[in-house]
Order: structure tokens, then sequence, then C-alpha cells
């Protein structure tokens, strides 16, 4: 369902400008500094994933060295989005190999997103939940932060457009 692509695709643009957590709209690179994998889906894009991966020593939370999903964008009526984050997963695993200790993270704010009701009671991250994710606490600055342990990670699956990995680990 994904393919492979870059921090300045400008098909991606769009998608990224409208996600909630974007610096600097309209800017070409819409992906945080260092190691990434960035993933479209569909054609024209409906659908962006962005997996970051910080070096560790230039990290403020407590999941440094975490790989951090930085952006999950996906239109309406595209594939469901449990579906696409555990997609999203495999495909960062294709490119990165094992994954760190501490898995990966996300991080929502709830100021800005709305949660999904669940049996009447409000829910941040309903898809990542779905998709195995776990409430893992706050950042200093009051983020929510969602984490999946490498054992409940999906196998490796290349994403369209991969070249595969050169040397096996």
């Amino acid at each position: 369902m994904w393919r492979l692509s870059h921090r300045a695709d400008r098909a991606a643009l769009p998608l990224a400008d409208a996600h909630y957590n974007r610096q600097k709209p309209g800017t070409p690179q819409f992906v945080p500094p260092g190691r990434c994998v960035v993933l479209l889906a569909g054609d024209p894009a409906h659908s962006l994933w962005v997996t970051s991966w910080p070096l560790a020593e230039y990290t403020r939370h407590k999941w440094a060295g975490a790989w951090v999903n930085s952006c999950f964008r996906r239109t309406e009526g595209s594939d469901t989005a449990s579906d696409m984050i555990t997609a999203g997963i495999a495909a960062t695993r294709a490119v990165y190999g094992d994954p760190p200790a501490l898995g990966m993270i996300t991080f929502i704010d709830r100021q800005e997103v709305r949660p999904t009701m669940v049996r009447g009671v409000p829910v941040w991250g309903w898809t990542y939940l779905k998709a195995g994710f776990v409430v893992a606490g706050e950042s200093q600055s009051g983020l929510l932060c969602l984490q999946m342990l490498p054992e409940r990670m999906p196998e490796p699956v290349a994403a369209v457009g991969s070249q595969g990995r050169l040397f096996a680990p």
C-alpha cells in the first residue's frame, strides 16, 4: 500500500501541510532533521507516513533512541488507518532493519486532535491503539506518547520502490 518517497516530495506537500504539527506550511521539506523514511500511498497521493529516527544524544524526551512516527495523514475513503499504520511500521523495518529497544513512538497533542469516542469515552490515538500501540506516558510539554515495542511490531515488508538492504544484518 505504501511507496517509498523522500522528505521534499511535492506530491506529499498538501498532506504534510494539512498535518497539525507542521511547523512551516508551504516550505519544501516537511520532515524533521536526521534519518527518515517517507512513504506515500495512492496516485494521486492520499496518505503520508513519516518515520524519523533522531540521534538519541539530540533528543530531549525519555524515549530517546526510539523511531518516531512524526507524521501520519490520510484522507477519508482511503485504506483503514490502523492497517496503514501497521504497514508503515513494516515498511520502516524493511528500511532500517531491527527496531531499537524502545521501538516506535508517536506523540499526540490533545489540544489539537479530537478524540475518538469509544463507548462514550474520549480516546486519543484510537487507530494507533488498534494497531498495537500502548499509552507510554506524556512528554515534558504534555504531549501524549503512544509506543509500540519491537516484539509487537509486524515483520518487515518493503514499500514499492524500495531497493532493499545491501547487506544482511
